[in-house]
């Protein structure tokens, strides 16, 4: 094997960048650009549920690790915190309140038990008797649907101070398309920290909690914990946090084989088939249970960085790495972490708006890519049923459809729904003719072969 294809292999075969060209040096700045990249919405989850945010910045972190050693650290992948889970916390510990938080995340750590008997179950009887439930006509709109349902949160933080998400998408756009060198591989961080200055120069920024925050502080604290409960734990508020929440985690289980298959279409190798499905589902059912049980939210792989992947062509997972690093080190500094929380909101928004729309262009690609027939009745209606529940019910009144069975409620986001409602119609009905090879990557919802030399193309271009 050449050196060429080494360097190639290091990083996944077809990047157009590797880490010996890059250097150290572009190495820590582009997993800086990760860190920033997953930030906003990582951190956003504990301001809505209550959680804290340092422990959630440390288990993002050390989640993204365990998923790397147990993914053979092939697959470029951040674990930040998860919103579909949301419903349940809100269920289980209405407007934060701290005592009843430790229950709900037993119900997390619960669910993240689900991804290891659905990954024993992939191990056991193959990606095959699993992923024909996920033909690309099922994937490739819950893909868009994902960044789709992203959308509006990405909206709000904008409509914050449009003058500056505007910077923010200016300075990203301009970046990528017509920067050269490094200055077009980190348009993100550059996004970030331009329009974050114009912001405090035009006296936007509130640094009255960085001034006020510890520089060392430690972010776990016990009480916070599920362990916590031992010995004074509520029976019917376990059973109530596990029953409600616990299902959650067969849509999240949906979104992580989309997410597994947008990096690999984003990339061009096929990870269901090398390292294996079972083994990413057992990293993200690991990193979410442990993250739980400490007091961190879910975890789940993210997307935000997945736009990341697509923009700046830089595959090596030794990026991710470094991102989780900082996320380590981030969350033991309460200033640091309080001079990143500062950033405004229309900064996370503007940079938020590409990156959510990156992730539902990849959803296109991956159904043009595999020649999706959508002259097939059967096609047309799976999609529509996945894109209109998913995105409908996440915009309705309620934002959920909720159900009471043995007097307790459950309640199934949009894209829950419409993930589900999607993979029985197309497991019913008739005309089936999709059969999954992970040997072959146009099965597995991208044309890893049509990406490969899409990104040969990509690289002869600059060149």
């Amino acid at each position: 094997m050449s050196e060429k294809t080494n360097a190639k292999v290091a990083l996944g075969e077809g990047g157009i960048y590797d880490a010996r060209t890059l250097g150290a040096p572009k190495m820590v700045v582009l997993g800086l650009q990760h860190m920033f990249a997953m930030f906003g919405a990582t951190v956003l989850v504990p301001l809505l549920t209550g959680l804290d945010v340092s422990v959630t910045l440390l288990f993002a972190g050390l989640g993204t690790l365990l998923f790397h050693f147990l993914a053979k650290g092939k697959v470029p992948a951040f674990l930040g915190s998860s919103f579909a889970f949301l419903g349940g916390y809100f269920a289980i510990a209405p407007d934060g309140d701290k005592a009843l938080l430790p229950y709900a995340c037993l119900g997390v750590a619960c669910a993240g038990v689900l991804y290891l008997v659905l990954a024993a179950l992939i191990k056991v009887f193959g990606s095959a008797k699993v992923m024909k439930f996920f033909p690309p006509i099922v994937t490739g709109p819950i893909i868009i649907a994902i960044g789709l349902t992203l959308a509006p949160s990405a909206i709000n933080n904008c409509s914050a101070d449009w003058l500056i998400a505007i910077v923010a998408i200016l300075l990203v756009v301009v970046c990528n398309i017509w920067g050269k060198g490094m200055i077009k591989i980190v348009p993100i961080i550059i996004g970030v920290v331009g329009s974050y200055l114009v912001a405090a120069v035009l006296g936007r920024v509130d640094f009255t909690t960085v001034a006020q925050a510890d520089w060392i502080g430690f972010p776990i604290h016990w009480e916070d914990t599920v362990f916590s409960l031992i010995g004074k734990a509520d029976p019917s508020l376990v059973v109530s946090a596990i029953v409600t929440i616990v299902p959650i985690a067969l849509a999240t289980m949906v979104e992580h084989i989309g997410d597994i298959s947008a990096i690999s279409s984003t990339v061009g190798v096929n990870y269901i088939k090398d390292p294996g499905l079972h083994r990413t589902l057992l990293g993200d059912g690991l990193a979410t249970s442990i993250a739980a049980l400490f007091g961190a939210p879910a975890n789940t792989t993210y997307g935000e960085n997945t736009g990341v992947l697509t923009l700046t062509k830089v595959y090596d997972p030794r990026v991710i790495r470094i991102a989780a690093g900082f996320a380590i080190l981030f969350s033991f500094s309460p200033k640091v972490a309080a001079l990143i929380n500062s950033m405004p909101a229309a900064t996370v928004g503007g940079v938020s708006l590409v990156l959510y729309g990156m992730i539902s262009a990849v959803g296109v690609r991956n159904i043009v890519e595999t020649q999706t027939d959508f002259t097939k009745s059967r096609n047309v209606l799976v999609a529509a049923l996945i894109l209109v529940l998913a995105i409908g019910v996440s915009y309705s009144t309620a934002g959920a459809i909720a159900f009471t069975i043995g007097g307790i409620t459950i309640s199934l986001s949009g894209l829950a729904v419409g993930a589900l409602v999607g993979i029985f119609m197309n497991a019913v009905l008739p005309g089936k003719d999709y059969k999954f090879d992970d040997d072959e990557g146009a099965e597995t919802g991208a044309d890893f072969g049509n990406s490969g030399k899409r990104l040969e193309k990509e690289k002869k271009t600059e060149e």
